[in-house]
């Protein structure tokens, strides 16, 4: 009987055994993953840290799913090694399995900036189940806390230890917050914001070293800054991809693992899907690695059902963050920065701390970028269709159509005129 193996049990993981399952009821399946089962949502990490969601909640299958499946598991034990050309996996611990189809869904790692002493006691990040479960016994009221880097994880991050009680610093290498995720003035705000919440917020800071004490504190050295010292420092300063079991195999491998439309890697047979995954985007790009727990459900999903022999063709990842955090909701989708030659759309109110842009090309909205309310998001959310099939849009039609602010789209279009 042909054997289907899927390594990874996240969100690529998982709606890739659901999608190969509606095609394939009873052929045999095994999952691998190097954590201990069932899946949990990582998305949700942040607010288990701010008492938000419980720990039982965080899990988004249970013990049971698996059975029903009909999925052999192999919880905590990680791939040493693909064998390709004896179709099979090698685990850590040893045990050979076979197979016939392959799904890499092995995610991304968090890595460390090069800070001498970082390794060690004292230093965390928040991106694993157990991740949490450390920081959970660590963040009391008073303790004091540095934040490294100011992506998503970084401020969640800050924003929980803020919550928590502890006096929070972030450090963050470039000029300004959020440089992958917000354009310039997108960042202002949103650095405004955490500001007034008591985070001792840096910019263009270079952290050296750091030293530990008997006592547990820890004594940080950064250029231009005084030393001081934490009891605890969170690391967010970005994740490569879980490739290098594949370091020795014909998969082809540049940063991630490179996929075409069908999800499959450079070898027949062998797909691959998430955060691991570099593949095709919605502007016809090959191969973009997009780290979101959206594009890995898509990818996953359009894997499953190619490894039960369908011929499906994924239509692409188009980048979207959202998040709320320290009483502001930001979001960007697609194209938000530079391309000075697109047409732009674009309202601020600094004094309410919202502000929205969207760009176009030829009346096409290509993306944009939301610091507001959860409700502003709404207008990208109606924005990613046309988006994704490349369509015009008459923007005040569609944003009065999807319950957007009618005054401040009446501001919009008072600032498009002026600016035409």
């Amino acid at each position: 009987m042909r054997n289907t193996v899927i390594i990874g049990n996240s969100a690529a993981g998982i709606n890739a055994l659901e999608s190969f399952r509606k095609y394939e009821a009873d052929s045999l399946v095994t999952l691998i993953s190097e954590e201990p089962g069932p899946a949990y949502s990582r998305v949700l990490l942040p607010y288990f840290l701010r008492k938000k969601v419980s720990f039982e909640n965080l899990f988004i299958r249970q013990d049971n799913y698996y059975k029903g499946m009909k999925v052999n598991t192999y919880f905590g034990d990680g791939v040493r090694q693909i064998e390709v050309d004896k179709q099979r996996v090698r685990l850590e611990s040893g045990v050979l399995i076979p197979f016939d189809r392959l799904l890499i869904a092995t995610g991304a790692h968090p890595v460390k900036p090069p800070v001498q002493n970082l390794a060690g006691p004292g230093v965390h990040h928040l991106w694993t189940l157990q991740d949490a479960q450390k920081l959970d016994s660590l963040l009391y009221p008073g303790k004091r806390a540095l934040i490294l880097g100011s992506g998503f994880v970084a401020l969640q991050a800050a924003w929980a230890a803020i919550k928590r009680g502890l006096d929070v610093t972030l450090f963050e290498l470039m000029p300004r917050i959020m440089p992958r995720v917000l354009d310039d003035q997108g960042a202002l705000l949103l650095h405004q914001e955490i500001l007034s919440h008591g985070v001792d917020l840096r910019t263009e800071i270079v952290t050296e070293g750091i030293e530990r004490s008997g006592d547990g504190t820890i004594r940080v050295f950064a250029k231009g800054c005084p030393p001081f010292s934490v009891d605890v420092i969170i690391v967010g300063t970005g994740v490569r991809p879980n490739i290098g079991f594949l370091q020795d195999s014909p998969v082809e491998i540049e940063g991630g693992i490179p996929v075409n439309s069908k999800m499959e890697s450079s070898v027949r047979g062998i797909y691959a899907a998430g955060d691991v995954a570099s593949g095709p985007t919605v502007f016809n790009e090959a191969h973009v690695p997009h780290a979101l727990w959206p594009t890995a459900v898509e990818q996953g999903k359009i894997a499953g059902a190619n490894m039960a022999g369908k011929e499906l063709d994924y239509r692409g990842s188009l980048n979207m963050n959202v998040t709320g955090m320290f009483g502001i909701t930001v979001a960007s989708m697609g194209i938000y920065q530079g391309c000075e030659e697109l047409e732009k759309v674009s309202y601020i109110d600094s004094g309410e701390g919202r502000y929205l842009k969207i760009l176009l090309r030829d009346q096409k909205p290509v993306g944009g970028v939301i610091v507001g309310t959860p409700e502003d998001v709404k207008l990208l959310g109606a924005l990613r269709p046309f988006i994704r099939r490349n369509m015009s849009v008459n923007i005040r039609e569609r944003f009065i159509k999807e319950g957007f602010h009618q005054d401040l789209m009446e501001k919009i279009l008072y600032f498009q005129r002026l600016s035409a």
